[in-house]
C-alpha cells in the first residue's frame, strides 16, 4: 500500500528519478522553458523550485548544497547569476505550467514548463513591475478634508447637471 506516498515516482527507481529530474531542472535553468509530459512537469517543479529559492542566497554553502542536487557547473553559474537577480522579489512561485494538449505518438499529457519573471509576453511586463503593487485594507480609507470634499462633490453635481440638460431638452420638444 502506498498510504501517505506522496511522490511521484514517475516508473522509475531511485537513482533513474534523480538523474532525470537533475538533467530537467539543468534544461530549465539554461533554457528557462521546456515541452515535457505533464506528471514529469508536476515532479519538476518540487525539485527545481527549492533550489532557486536556495539561489536567492549567493554565499559557498547555498552554491555547493545546489551543486550537489544539480552537478552542472554552467546550469549552476546561470541559476546564481540571471536567473537569481530576476527573482530577488519573488516570494515563490517561480516555475509556470501551462498545458499543451497530447502527444501524437503516446497519447501522453504535454506540458510546458517555465521560469515565470523570464517571459515577458506572458504575464506582467517589466514596465508594470516599476510600480509597486497597491494593497487595499477593509479597515477604511483615510479620511479626506473638507476641501477635498466639497470640491469633488461640486464637479460631480455639475457632470450630473450636463447629463440631465440633453434629458430634459427631449423632453420639451416631444411634449
Amino acid at each position: 500500500m502506498r498510504h501517505g506516498d506522496k511522490i511521484n515516482n514517475l516508473g522509475r527507481k531511485k537513482a533513474h528519478r534523480d538523474a532525470l529530474l537533475m538533467n530537467l531542472t539543468c534544461q530549465l535553468i539554461q533554457h528557462k522553458k521546456i515541452v515535457t509530459t505533464l506528471a514529469k512537469a508536476k515532479a519538476l517543479r518540487v525539485y527545481a523550485e527549492p533550489l532557486i529559492t536556495k539561489a536567492k542566497e549567493n554565499t559557498t554553502h547555498q552554491r555547493r548544497v545546489v551543486f550537489s542536487y544539480l552537478q552542472d557547473k554552467e546550469a549552476v553559474k546561470e541559476l546564481f547569476g540571471a536567473v537569481s537577480e530576476k527573482v530577488a522579489g519573488r516570494p515563490g512561485g517561480y516555475t509556470r505550467i501551462i498545458k499543451l494538449g497530447t502527444r501524437t505518438g503516446d497519447n501522453a499529457e504535454t506540458a510546458l514548463i517555465e521560469l515565470v519573471d523570464f517571459n515577458e509576453i506572458y504575464g506582467k511586463t517589466a514596465e508594470t513591475k516599476a510600480e509597486p503593487a497597491k494593497r487595499t485594507r477593509r479597515a477604511g480609507s483615510k479620511k479626506k478634508t473638507d476641501a477635498d470634499a466639497t470640491g469633488e462633490v461640486a464637479d460631480a453635481t455639475e457632470e450630473v447637471a450636463e447629463e440631465k440638460a440633453p434629458k430634459e431638452k427631449k423632453k420639451a420638444k416631444d411634449a
